[in-house]
């Protein structure tokens, strides 16, 4: 089976520094560097797709731009690659998420994933109008996705729930092909709801270890349910010619974090109720030292953002062979990011991919050869 890699729209902004925001912290600065422009966008949008990404994720939240909106007109410049969209279902009506996704997918050519993100912050889901807690909300969203779900299959969907209600919701048209859903969460609530809904269960970029114990506690809750999921992998990434390459630019991102910038965040992300970004600040526990948590994973990024805060740094051999430690795990897809978008798209597609292709592990979604970085003719 091929490796399956996505990219990353920055909605949020972009810079040659790192811009910081998520789990309720707002954009830093350096996400004005390079605006969130439909132009902008689309030109990382269609050099994803010449290189090889399936396809490409948006985020969701105050800190950027919406996902739904942009992703709609990044389309119209773009011919095969699809749009992971996060979305938080307590903001909008189940019938009209179905009907949304289905139209999505018509007007597209069936070119939109949904990255169902429930929510961890209460205090940035009160802004919204929710002011569930983050249980609650998970119960919620496992009402949500059984009524879309009902509504994909073309069924008349009637439901009292503990949070959600609808009655005689059908859809005219049904989307196909049927968008696979992505979701991910540390908690057990988190788990329940992967296990029952979930086609691919998305972690942050953790040490192996951990993230086979992650992969492992899925798999048996969904065997429970009758159900087999895929595995993917949120990080950012950095890859050079040379390791050492690599590592001068993870040392020139990490001098741009000023310590002021540094406390700030980590004092708000401490606050998180997100399990998940619990265990990313434990990873480097506000510190710069010892930011190599396992050979060439640098949880660095963390320090002025939330969300995916860990990075592949090394040499384009050293980020094909960490590829394949964590594919030997289970883990078949990877989203991945770099600053700036543009740039770090072009270091991992010319690159890596061709690393990964010649191993057998990836082929390019339209059949042609990987895109190299070797210089014709050199000597």
């Amino acid at each position: 089976m091929s490796l399956t890699f996505h990219w990353f729209l920055p909605t949020n902004g972009d810079s040659r520094h790192v811009v910081g925001g998520g789990h309720g912290s707002p954009a830093t600065e350096s996400g004005r560097d390079r605006p969130p422009t439909v132009a902008y966008l689309s030109q990382i949008a269609r050099a994803a797709e010449d290189l090889g990404f399936a396809g490409a994720l948006t985020p969701t939240g105050a800190w950027c731009e919406d996902a739904w909106l942009t992703t709609a007109m990044v389309s119209r410049h773009t011919e095969r690659l699809k749009f992971l969209v996060a979305f938080r279902p307590g903001f909008v009506s189940p019938t009209l998420a179905a009907q949304m996704a289905s139209t999505f997918q018509r007007q597209s050519g069936g070119r939109l994933l949904l990255n169902v993100v429930t929510g961890g912050e209460s205090r940035e889901q009160r802004a919204y109008g929710d002011f569930l807690d983050k249980d609650a909300r998970y119960r919620r969203t496992g009402e949500f996705l059984e009524i879309v779900r009902g509504l994909w299959e073309g069924k008349t969907v009637d439901l009292r729930g503990e949070h959600l209600r609808v009655e005689e919701a059908r859809l005219a048209r049904l989307p196909d092909p049927v968008p696979e859903v992505y979701f991910g969460g540390s908690s057990p609530a988190a788990g329940k709801v992967a296990a029952r809904y979930a086609d691919v269960y998305l972690t942050w970029g953790e040490p192996p270890a951990q993230v086979a114990g992650k992969i492992a506690w899925i798999r048996k809750l969904a065997a429970e349910h009758g159900r087999a999921l895929r595995f993917g992998i949120r990080l950012h990434v950095i890859t050079r010619d040379t390791s050492a390459q690599a590592w001068a630019e993870a040392d020139r991102l990490l001098e741009g974090f000023d310590a002021e910038t540094v406390r700030a965040v980590q004092s708000g992300l401490a606050r998180s109720e997100s399990e998940g970004q619990q265990r990313m600040l434990a990873l480097h526990g506000g510190s710069r030292d010892r930011l190599e948590i396992h050979p060439n994973l640098w949880a660095g990024i963390g320090l002025v953002r939330g969300g995916a805060g860990t990075a592949l740094v090394g040499s384009h051999e050293e980020v094909a062979e960490r590829i394949e430690e964590y594919h030997a795990l289970g883990i078949d897809e990877f989203v991945l990011s770099g600053y700036p978008h543009l740039e770090e798209a072009y270091w991992f597609g010319e690159g890596v991919l061709p690393r990964l292709a010649a191993r057998g592990l990836w082929t390019h979604p339209e059949g042609r050869a990987a895109a190299s970085a070797q210089v014709p003719f050199a000597g």
